[in-house]
């Protein structure tokens, strides 16, 4: 028997997690996710579901006081601009089976277009006659300061992993056995840009070391070929031989393993990642994706060219790398005040 992929079985667990909102839902909810779901991924079909649930959850409590699945379209259809208004407001700190929520902006706006894919699906279908949501606007949103590391810090996490000595005796024993693995992780985040589940779901066949290249799978589906400096590559061949070494399933193609000797998790990752970063750049929360913010921000310092950039990095939109990687650096604003000659 075939086994399933890392991305069949991310596919399942999010169908999976999604049914378990939807079946709480009114009928037409299905109907909705039915009719998306060649145009749309798994988790984004997820993440409408949660959020689906909750304006239902907030329908049933404060607009119409009945259950959320006895909810119709004729209710939909009587709601006015100042309901929807309302529940935006109503995001900024709410309850949910017992646990507490907050959104800022972002979490609104992400909301609100939920509710937008959701109310034009219905009056496209002729399910509602009007589309109240259309009518409001997204919440402003404020740009967010692009934390990264810079190169002195950059070269202490590094230094870190090889040599942790600021970790206790247990961590250092520990990290004797995952300093190849961890290595190799962060140099390709730092060295490729890449997302982490990108990361997580790659396999040994993915890699061509004859051209220093990798298939890797992006968001929606598509697979790229991304190329890797000899840096990265020595990196990896050094974690590929300490892999060789390991009591594994004849099955496991898996390129990074945990050490329960499965593919390693988002969540693993995550932390590993924290845990070195914590001791390198300690007054900033670095995640995977601010290395992928490092490397696209060092990218775009060497190239000046937002569209490599966001080719690279997978954006569908530039605009996106744009608002992302092209803010203007001390670097830049040095660089440029030599230009303009006023006695030329």
């Amino acid at each position: 028997m075939k086994k399933i992929s890392f991305y069949e079985q991310r596919d399942l667990k999010n169908r999976i997690r999604m049914s378990k909102y939807v079946e709480k839902l009114p009928d037409y909810c299905l109907d909705f996710f039915i009719g998306i779901e060649n145009n749309t991924s798994s988790l984004t079909r997820y993440n409408y579901a949660m959020d689906l649930f909750i304006f239902f959850n907030y329908l049933a409590n404060y607009v119409f006081k009945k259950k959320e699945v006895d909810i119709t379209l004729k209710n939909l259809d009587s709601l006015k601009s100042r309901n929807i208004e309302q529940y935006l407001s109503y995001l900024s700190f709410y309850e949910l089976d017992g646990k507490q929520y907050k959104n800022d902006e972002r979490g609104k706006a992400r909301k609100l277009a939920s509710l937008r894919s959701f109310f034009k699906y219905l009056f496209n279908h002729d399910l509602i006659s009007s589309n109240v949501v259309s009518k409001i606007e997204t919440p402003k949103l404020h740009n967010k300061e692009i934390i990264r590391l810079e190169k002195n810090e950059v070269k202490k996490l590094m230094e870190t992993i090889e040599n942790p000595t600021e970790f206790s005796k247990h961590q250092q024993e520990y990290n004797k056995q995952t300093f190849e693995r961890d290595n190799a992780i962060i140099t390709l985040f730092l060295g490729t840009g890449i997302r982490i589940s990108e990361l997580v779901g790659l396999n040994i066949e993915s890699f061509d070391f004859s051209q220093n290249a990798f298939l890797v799978t992006r968001k929606g589906g598509n697979q790229t070929t991304l190329y890797f400096s000899k840096e990265v590559a020595l990196a990896l061949k050094t974690w590929l031989e300490k892999r060789a070494t390991l009591n594994l399933p004849e099955d496991e193609n898996a390129m990074f393993i945990s050490l329960q000797n499965r593919r390693i998790s988002i969540r693993a990752v995550e932390n590993l990642v924290k845990k070195y970063a914590k001791i390198a750049s300690p007054l900033k929360k670095i995640s995977p994706h601010k290395l992928r913010s490092t490397f696209g921000t060092n990218l775009y310092k060497e190239t000046r060219d937002i569209y490599i950039v966001a080719d690279v990095l997978g954006h569908k939109d530039v605009n996106t790398t744009k608002k992302h990687y092209a803010a203007i650096s001390e670097d830049m604003r040095k660089s440029v005040a030599e230009i303009i000659k006023i006695n030329s």
